[in-house]
């Protein structure tokens, strides 16, 4: 595994079924951004861009995801900053501090969205979703809902 100290960025319209290691596909149409996890075991990252997700800043040369990412549900468990288009790693979180997180997580979608959230396309907890489906199920599931089928 060859982590990844630089990414490129390129802005599409769908994301493409074929990720390029090295490289963040920005879909401003579905508000999401995708990319190979950047410790190189392969597994691909989503970040949804939304107010209580995640934003992305693009200066015109270069672009960076706010806040850190941290792959809890993965194997690798890697953590880190897209920022002008580099890494940087950032230091592993404890248990307490990820279930942490996830509770202030959600208690901001609630504080955004209110009781009457908007519907989500994946039916429940994504991150429940994501383990027991993969990363590849809950992928083609929010692809037919964005193609509307």
């Amino acid at each position: 595994m060859t982590r990844v100290s630089v990414i490129k960025h390129e802005f599409v319209d769908s994301i493409p079924a074929e990720l390029v290691e090295g490289t963040l596909y920005i879909s401003i149409r579905y508000a999401t951004a995708v990319h190979r996890c950047c410790c190189g075991c392969g597994e691909e990252v989503v970040t949804p861009l939304t107010p209580t997700d995640w934003s992305l800043t693009y200066d015109g040369d270069t672009v960076s995801l706010d806040p850190s990412i941290g792959n809890w549900s993965l194997a690798c468990r890697s953590h880190y900053w897209i920022g002008r288009n580099q890494i940087r790693w950032a230091q592993p979180w404890s248990e307490a501090r990820i279930a942490a997180g996830r509770d202030r997580d959600r208690r901001a979608k609630r504080q955004y969205y209110g009781e009457h959230q908007p519907a989500s396309p994946l039916k429940g907890d994504a991150e429940t979703q994501v383990q027991s489906h993969g990363r590849a199920g809950i992928r083609s599931r929010l692809a037919r809902v964005f193609r509307g089928s």
